[in-house]
């Protein structure tokens, strides 16, 4: 059962819809037609030049190979061109083609991927939500930075059954930070978290983001500030190169710091384990080398009894791989959702990714479980060249 063939889709997303401008994806075939998805979570290149590391990475390491050699695929993508380090470009290329050979490999044994992981720990995985605007009451991306607009729509998603509800109104975050947070800024992320808290009680979790923005002194006392309102994760406070800085801020707050949207691999997130800075490790599995190079991180995290909360700023290929990445882990938190999977994320399936209240439901299909519907997919072609997420170009002050 040899890989045959690639295909790449650069979706845009439609406006009013979230994950970013645009999803990748790959679809991989085998000699005998099997068919398996993966999606790539692009860094710091545009689409165009993206596709073209994938199909240089694919002629280089997967055409002609096993499906079911993972391992020896993955090593030799690792350590292409003498590199042998994290590299951020190279691996998230590599973790869609790592998907995608997981959903050829539970396709091929009639098994889901989380089967292939060790098996189900959880019939059902608790989920998170970002607060997003409600068009239906005509609010739009300035809720972002509103309070009391947030703290009502927090207390919708916790009507829904959501025991999590994430926000980030410290933005923006430059290419210049870290920084010191203003006055200004602490206050009103205080406000969101006392307003939210209000509003939720004890049925949801408040779940703070940032995105590296602050030095750690600045984390520090910004964390002060919102700890009266116990949020269960202080995300990201400082940037994350630098580990042992994330480190003091940990030892100088009683919130859960939480990190790893931006990390890539073991060994980059061996290193934030080794510091104890953070006890809630947030993988995207589109970045950090797919699959199995996932689990392997949270085999170590298990033993220093850090959790899982695998991240999502992507489409419903990584999502997928999120569910059965999560399903099979005894040290699993919380999975982040966008809202309740609908919109962009259901459509461009053929069957959606199952949400109940609260809670994501495994699929019992093989492989991951679902299947990209191609042609909505070729229906919505992103023809820009930004990229996924960029930061703002100037200093914050």
């Amino acid at each position: 059962m040899k890989i045959t063939d690639l295909k790449t889709f650069i979706v845009g997303v439609p406006e009013g819809e979230w994950g970013g401008r645009y999803f990748t994806f790959v679809k991989l075939t085998t000699s005998n037609g099997i068919v398996g998805y993966g999606e790539c979570y692009g860094a710091s290149f545009g689409p165009k030049p993206m596709v073209q590391m994938i199909e240089d990475v694919f002629q280089r390491y997967v055409l002609g190979q096993s499906a079911f050699d993972i391992e020896k695929i993955w090593r030799r993508a690792y350590s292409s061109g003498y590199t042998q380090r994290p590299d951020l470009s190279m691996m998230g290329v590599l973790s869609g083609l790592e998907i995608a050979l997981w959903d050829i490999k539970g396709k091929a044994l009639g098994q889901p991927v989380y089967n292939l992981m060790g098996g189900r720990v959880h019939e059902k995985l608790r989920s998170y939500t970002y607060i997003y605007p409600d068009p239906k009451k005509g609010q739009d991306s300035s809720i972002f930075w509103n309070a009391e607009a947030s703290a009502q729509r927090a207390a919708d998603y916790a009507a829904m059954g959501f025991t999590g509800i994430k926000f980030d109104p410290a933005a923006p975050y430059s290419a210049f930070d870290p920084r010191q947070p203003s006055l200004e800024s602490i206050a009103l992320c205080a406000k969101f978290c006392k307003l939210i808290r209000e509003a939720v009680g004890t049925k949801a979790d408040l779940l703070f983001g940032t995105h590296g923005q602050f030095t750690p002194s600045g984390a520090i006392r910004f964390a002060k500030a919102i700890e009266p309102y116990d949020p269960l994760w202080f995300e990201e406070p400082t940037p994350p190169e630098k580990p042992e800085d994330m480190a003091l801020v940990a030892r100088g707050t009683s919130i859960p710091i939480a990190t790893g949207e931006r990390l890539t691999t073991k060994f980059e997130f061996a290193r934030v384990l080794e510091c104890r800075a953070a006890s809630i490790l947030q993988m995207a599995l589109g970045r950090i080398g797919g699959l199995m190079e996932a689990k392997k991180v949270a085999a170590m995290a298990e033993a220093y009894h850090a959790q899982i909360a695998p991240h999502l700023y992507a489409g419903p290929i990584e999502g997928a791989a999120n569910v059965h990445f999560s399903a099979s882990l005894p040290n699993f938190l919380i999975l982040e959702s966008i809202e309740t999977w609908g919109g962009i994320h259901s459509k461009l399936l053929k069957k959606p990714i199952r949400w109940e209240a609260g809670y994501v439901i495994p699929p019992t299909e093989p492989g991951l479980g679902v299947e990209l519907d191609e042609k909505v997919a070729e229906s919505l072609p992103y023809s820009g060249n930004n990229l996924h997420l960029e930061m703002n170009p100037e200093p914050v002050r």
